[in-house]
């Protein structure tokens, strides 16, 4: 038996019973999380443009999609939510670096309403997609990041799994549905700053659900996609996949250990050690009209090095940004990823005065990262604040229940009262617990037209 072949077997042999109520608590909190930043996601351009694009093509009506008031396939469903979920950059961060929720959630929440499947059935896939995708970087060595952006890489394989567990496939079933959505792999990180980017996570998850929807039909893939010579380890991986890692697939959960962050800033995850280092360094700082110079020692992180930002999009990539605007206004916000606030003149003078000092010494990925900042006042007072792990990550400082609310109300006052918010609350923070009626309910409230 080969290792695809092996590692399904395990899939398959994960039930519900096999997981204890602490992880699917954790379910829970993911759900809330990622759904509120989807439907605050929804409130731009990006979402928009495609549930137009989707609604003009006209599709059946099964799934729900995310604040647009409409149904259509579940194919659509999770390629729409899965963008919306993932347009602000502000869903739950996993360890190593990948966004799996985005690419799993959305497809789970729209089979079960095509199924009419319970809440655990939904959480139980969540977790087992979740799983996939953990164990798929952690058995590189996760050495950091991919030649391909990260949820584009293992999303579509976590979304198969996912999608399997919903539509009760067998080992077989499942390699195939791995087979073809492995083959769909690879989203280019050149379209970070980009609409595009969004749907990285969107596709991923799409094209991992038709995967196993076409696998329960028959279709057929390789069923040792995995570590097949000209398989997906070969094209994608920098080093050779452990199988005793992948193969201890559930007897652990990732989702737990070792867990997940939850953002308390809508930005490219690298940006945060940045802003909370900007943060303390602001407390003391009377006058920030007094800075003179800025300068970070950080990771050699190629792709947040973007010293002027003129867009939301770009902004969310930029140290230069995420730390000038954490010095002048504090935490930030969804509000501040608008282009006028980019372009503010107070911003884009200070940006002006920020320097990168890459240190080769520093990991790029979340394990063992550190900056360090020095701001320099007129007077030649200079603050040094050092920052290793910063708020929300589940290995530093994990973000309160109460710290997470707050998120929870920024991104849903954007499109519910408060009534409605209440209502959508006590559905998505007890998911694994909901009957096939209330998680119907859920996704009603999620799909009501603004």
């Amino acid at each position: 038996m080969g290792l695809t072949a092996e590692l399904c077997e395990k899939i398959v042999g994960t039930t519900d019973g096999d997981i204890p109520d602490d992880v699917f608590a954790h379910a829970n909190r993911v759900t809330l999380d990622g759904l509120s930043v989807a439907l605050a996601g929804t409130t731009q351009k990006a979402p928009k443009i495609l549930a137009n694009h989707v609604r003009d093509q006209g599709s059946v009506a099964e799934a729900t999609v995310i604040g647009f008031g409409f149904k259509t396939s579940p194919f659509y469903a999770a390629y729409i939510n899965g963008a919306s979920m993932h347009v602000l950059d502000y869903e739950p961060m996993s360890t190593p670096p990948n966004h799996a929720t985005s690419p799993v959630l959305p497809g789970v929440l729209a089979l079960a309403e095509k199924l009419g499947a319970d809440g655990r059935t939904a959480a139980t896939a969540l977790i087992k997609g979740i799983e996939m995708e953990g164990r798929l970087r952690y058995a590189e060595g996760h050495p950091g990041l991919y030649i391909f952006h990260t949820p584009g890489v293992v999303g579509p394989m976590g979304s198969a799994v996912a999608a399997s567990h919903m539509l009760g496939l067998d080992a077989e079933q499942t390699g195939h549905a791995i087979g073809t959505a492995a083959t769909r792999s690879g989203t280019l990180p050149a379209n970070k700053g980009t609409m595009t980017k969004s749907t990285h996570c969107g596709y991923s998850g799409a094209s991992g659900l038709d995967a196993a929807l076409l696998a329960k039909e028959g279709f057929t893939a390789n069923s040792d996609v995995l570590d097949h010579k000209l398989g997906w380890a070969k094209a994608f991986l920098k080093s050779e996949i452990s199988p005793d890692i992948l193969l201890a697939y559930g007897e652990t959960f990732r989702i737990v250990d070792p867990g997940y962050n939850i953002k308390l800033y809508p930005a490219n995850y690298v940006t945060h050690w940045g802003i909370n280092a900007a943060l303390e360094a602001r407390e003391q700082i009377e006058n920030v009209s007094d800075i003179e110079s800025i300068t970070m020692i950080c990771a050699n992180s190629e792709h947040v090095d973007r010293p002027l930002s003129k867009t939301g999009l770009d902004a969310k990539f930029s140290i230069h940004y995420t730390v000038v605007a954490a010095l002048l206004d504090g935490p930030l916000g969804i509000d501040h990823f608008q282009d006028a606030v980019v372009n503010r003149d107070d911003i884009q003078a200070l940006m002006k005065k920020i320097t990168l000092v890459p240190d080769p010494s520093i990991p790029d990925t979340t394990e063992g990262r550190w900056v360090d900042l020095a701001v320099t006042l007129k007077d030649g007072t200079c603050i040094k604040v050092h920052c290793e792990k910063g708020l929300g990550h589940s290995q530093g400082q994990p973000a309160t229940p109460e710290r997470h609310r707050i998120k929870i109300h920024d991104c849903l006052q954007r499109v519910f009262d408060d009534t409605t918010e209440d209502e959508f609350v006590a559905l998505a923070s007890r998911l694994h617990e909901l009957s096939p009626t209330e998680l119907k309910r859920l996704m009603e409230i999620c799909r009501m037209d603004r």
